[in-house]
Order: C-alpha cells, then structure tokens, then sequence
C-alpha cells in the first residue's frame, strides 16, 4: 500500500516505523526537526503543511491517509482534502482530542470525509478506568460494544492456579486462556499447559464475568467490600479529565485530583462536582503525604512530563500505595516505568495504531488491539456469507498454532468457545494471534 502519514511527533513517527516494513510510506511535517528525524527511516518525507492541497497534489496517489499532527483541525482538513484527490478512494484517519470532535475513543465519520476519528486520550482514559475496576489487572481491553474484555494478570506465586493443568482447572467455564506470556516466551496454551510464578496470563472473558475471573487470577487482592475506592489522580490534562469524568459518578469511588494549573482548576470545578480537586505541584513530597498518596488503593499519575510521572509514582509507592499506574509519552519508557517500580505504565500511542494495522490487516477486521509486550495482536474479525470459515465447525478447521478462537459474538452474545461449535455468518470471532498467522486468518475469514 502507498501510505501517507501527516505529523512526525510520537505517534506519526511510530506509526511509520511500522508501516514502513512492508509499505511505501510518505511522511509530511512542517517542522525540520521531525522531519530530520523521521528521515531516518525508510520513507520519503515532505516538509511542509499537510493540510496544503498543493502540496498532497504532489503526491501521485495513496491508498491510505493518516493525519496524527497535534491539530485536530489540521487533522481534519487535510483528511477532507485527501478524499477529495483521491476521489474518496482513500480510506482516510484522523487523530483529534477535542471533545466537541469524538465522545468515544474511536468513532467513524464518513459524513465529514474521515472514516475513523482516533482519540487517543479518551482511548486511554478508558483503558485506566477498566484498570481501577478490575482488581489485580496489568492490562485491559474491550471488545464487542463493551460485551467482551481481554484481561492480563500476573500470577503470583502464591497463586493456588499454579502447577494445575488448564484442562484440570476448568476454567472454560468462565473464560478463554489465550496466551501465558512467560519471560520472553508468548505460550498458546492448551489442556495440558500450566501456570508458573509471574507468568502473565491473557483472558478473555464475558463482561458479566469479570468478577468471576477476577477471583480465580488475583484471589489475594480482593478489596474490602464496604469500603469507598481511594483514587488519587495527578494532572487533570486531557487524559486525567476524561478519566475522571468516566469515574466522577461512582458513588463507590473517592476521588481526589492534584493539578498544578490554577486556570484549569477553575475549569473543571463545576464539570466534575463529586472530585475533590487541589492545585498543586504533586512533587512537592509534603503535599503528597498530607493528601494520603500512602493510603490510596491506586496513584494515576497523568501529567505531560514522564519525568514528573515517574517521581510522583515513584514517591507514591514508597508512602505505600497500593497500585500506581503511569503515563508516558514514549512508549519505548513502558518497560523502563515498570522495571523501577510502576505497577502499570501505559502510553497514547497505541489506538492510533491499532487502527492504521486495522485498515492494512483486512476488510473482514473489525477492531484489533496490539499487544507489543507479548508481540501479538487480538482481532476481532466479521464472518460473511462468503467466508471460508463459515459453516465449519471449530474441531474441524485446519487453524494456525499460532492463534487461538477467543470469544464468539452471536446476536450480540458472547460464546466461550469450544469444538463442536459451528462458525456461522454474521459471528464475530475475536482471535488472540501471533504476526505469523495473519495471512492464514485472512484466508480463513476472506
């Protein structure tokens, strides 16, 4: 595919580092300096205003169209303007933060000549609220409209999991193992794989069934009952807004937000009336004690400065906190964040992606999530009247080693599956699947 990408920030730039391996990738930035940078790469770069219909007239023609600068109406724009060069040939995303733009963090616009708006803040504030109400998760994302969530827990040694085969377990009831991430090693399991001490296991699970599960993987961390959620939240930027305007309401979370501007202390005052909000600097190592950063059940840390992420984090966790999570604006630092003691360290980056390798990946893929920690992806693929898949039961399909059916969605309900279910049309299939297996599944599934 020809691929245009507008903006060589964070998102920009990685989002051509992966497109570039097996695509012809054109990036457009009016600053030299990201330029320069992205230059590095193997992909013809452009300096100049990606909004400039001229300059997109330069380029012969695109299949996709990428716009990920800091302005959304930029963004917008230039998307508007590739639709029209390419005679709405073009599959066109734009990345906008505004809330008067997108609600959700990914919504589709072809109205406005932009096939799907990114938000990559509302995408992680919603990623950080599944993570406050799910006890012992490292890692969530949903599935299906909210119906299916994808968990990733560690297993602690105490764990009475350990050392029990899956098929003994039975835990096909409640939920599908698709993967124990081990050291560097990403198992697909089957009846007779184990858990180990720290390993890391990928679940996915009906939404109605997360306390179920939630029971079985984290038995040991189980709250009291009768007693509010303490979060403490720094930074009330974009993303610390949207976060606590998702948990605001929860009348089973107390929730305290430090944030240094005054000017935007005022302006969320009134938005966010069951917050306790306080203006200042949450390194200030008094402050952070006399607000109970020790006594809080989860330290979100969402600031602009990574630096200022991991030092509150950090502090957070020596007062005695009992999880902290932390943004980052590099997500080549997550390893780093949790490596020195972040329990959880989450980057914006990943849902603009996420969607570029949707539209790359195949037309039959509804929505995929990327898994860089255990260098896979889960995909959430629609079955068609013609498609291989349909009508064969599950037993009987010649599937790849690599991958392994997760979920079924049928009417709107999810099925655990198992083999003797028959794959019919109209079923969404949500797939956990190592890079080696794309070709196969989109066979499967063209």
């Amino acid at each position: 595919m020809k691929v245009v990408v507008i903006g060589a920030g964070e998102v920009g730039y990685n989002i051509a580092k992966v497109m570039s391996d097996k695509n012809d990738v054109i990036v457009i930035d009016k600053d030299t300096d990201r330029a320069a940078r992205a230059n590095e790469l193997d992909v013809q770069v452009m300096v100049g205003n990606g909004a400039n219909v001229d300059l997109l007239k330069e380029i012969p023609s695109f299949d996709l169209f990428v716009a990920v600068s800091s302005n959304d109406e930029i963004n917008i724009l230039s998307c508007l303007a590739a639709k029209a060069i390419s005679k709405g040939k073009a599959k066109t995303i734009a990345r906008v933060s505004n809330p008067d733009y997108i609600k959700k963090p990914v919504s589709q616009k072809p109205e406005v000549g932009v096939d799907v708006m990114v938000c990559p803040e509302l995408s992680l504030a919603s990623e950080l609220a599944e993570l406050l109400y799910i006890r012992g998760a490292v890692n969530v994302e949903v599935f299906a409209e909210g119906k299916v969530e994808m968990i990733e827990f560690i297993i602690s040694e105490s764990n009475p999991l350990i050392g029990k085969t899956l098929k003994d377990l039975g835990l096909n009831r409640i939920c599908t193992v698709s993967a124990i991430l081990r050291g560097e090693d990403v198992i697909i399991p089957n009846g007779s794989s184990i858990f180990m001490p720290d390993d890391h296991a990928i679940v996915i699970a009906k939404t109605e069934d997360v306390e179920k599960v939630e029971a079985v993987f984290s038995p040991e961390s189980e709250p009291a009952k009768k007693r509010k959620k303490k979060i403490l939240l720094i930074g009330c930027g974009d993303v610390g807004f949207y976060l606590a305007n998702l948990i605001d309401k929860d009348p089973h979370i107390d929730l305290k937000i430090i944030e240094q501007n005054e000017e935007r202390c005022l302006e969320i005052v009134d938005l966010l009336p069951h917050s306790l909000i306080l203006k200042g600097d949450a390194t200030d190592i008094d402050l952070l004690k006399e607000e109970g950063a020790g006594r809080a059940d989860v330290v979100v840390s969402v600031t602009d400065s990574d630096e200022k992420n991991l030092l509150c984090g950090l502090m957070a966790k020596h007062f005695g906190a009992k999880k902290v999570i932390g943004r980052t604006t590099h997500p080549d630092y997550i390893p780093v964040f949790e490596m020195v003691g972040i329990d959880i360290a989450l980057s914006t980056r990943n849902a603009t992606i996420n969607e570029v390798l949707r539209l790359t990946l195949s037309t039959t893929v509804e929505s995929l999530r990327a898994l860089p920690q255990a260098q896979s992806e889960i995909l959430e693929y629609s079955v068609t009247e013609k498609s291989n898949i349909a009508g064969t039961i599950i037993k009987d399909l010649r599937f790849p080693e690599d991958a392994i059916i997760s979920m079924i969605v049928r009417g709107g309900e999810p099925i655990i599956p198992n083999g003797s279910l028959t794959i019919l049309p109209k079923d969404r299939v949500i797939i956990f699947s190592k890079p080696e297996a794309y070709s196969k599944l989109n066979k499967l599934f063209k």
